[in-house]
């Protein structure tokens, strides 16, 4: 690789390692009002925007219309438990690729099994797991990344020179946005399934 392509996919690992999830033992224990839930979250997740102080992590309007949506169960006295933010995270990167119904599938479950619910097993322990999974998953990425590139710098052998840099990203961009869109397949139709079974189970109660 030139220098260049040095710097551009060691720019692009670095920013990997500004993408963290948010510790539970880092939110608050006490109930939050809405707009110290809409501050927490800028500040703990504004590194993972694209553009860093001036897109917004979350806004009263999203919590509204997530609530509207079944997608989080409404506040108490206009007050946001430790569990609804951990939800507000699952949310928050799972919009990126999901739609409203299809993240609805995904987490009525886990709100009508265990959010606020007492015993030895409850959204803190799942949030705890999910976020475990999701680091080592970027460690992991980091190599598969630098592959990724250099197979993208071996493509278009016989185009002109001055066009090699741009079609060196074109290549890189086309092999990330196929793993996406594979990936985005295999989870729509692991929702479906869900969907499938819940329905099922919902028809046999009614029955």
């Amino acid at each position: 690789m030139t220098l260049n392509s040095e710097d551009l996919i060691n720019s692009i690992l670095a920013s990997l390692d500004r993408v963290k999830f948010i510790s539970v033992d880092d939110i608050p224990n006490i109930e939050l009002y809405m707009d110290q839930v809409t501050t927490f979250m800028d500040e703990r997740l504004k590194s993972t925007a694209r553009y860093p102080g001036e897109d917004k992590i979350l806004t009263k309007t999203m919590i509204n219309n997530y609530a509207k949506n079944d997608l989080l169960p409404p506040p108490v006295r206009k007050k946001y438990s430790k569990e609804h933010v951990l939800l507000l995270i699952f949310i928050y990167y799972f919009k990126g690729i999901l739609s409203i119904n299809d993240i609805q599938t995904l987490l009525g479950p886990i709100t009508d099994k265990f959010f606020q619910k007492k015993g030895d097993f409850g959204l803190e322990d799942i949030y705890r797991e999910a976020a475990a999974m999701g680091t080592e998953q970027i460690e992991n990425m980091k190599s598969d990344l630098k592959e990724y590139y250099n197979q993208a710098g071996e493509a278009f052998p016989d185009a002109p020179e001055e066009e090699k840099e741009f079609l060196t990203k074109f290549a890189f961009i086309c092999h990330l946005s196929f793993d996406v869109y594979v990936k985005k397949l295999i989870i729509e139709k692991l929702v479906d399934e869900i969907s499938g079974a819940k329905k099922s189970s919902d028809s046999g109660k009614k029955e």
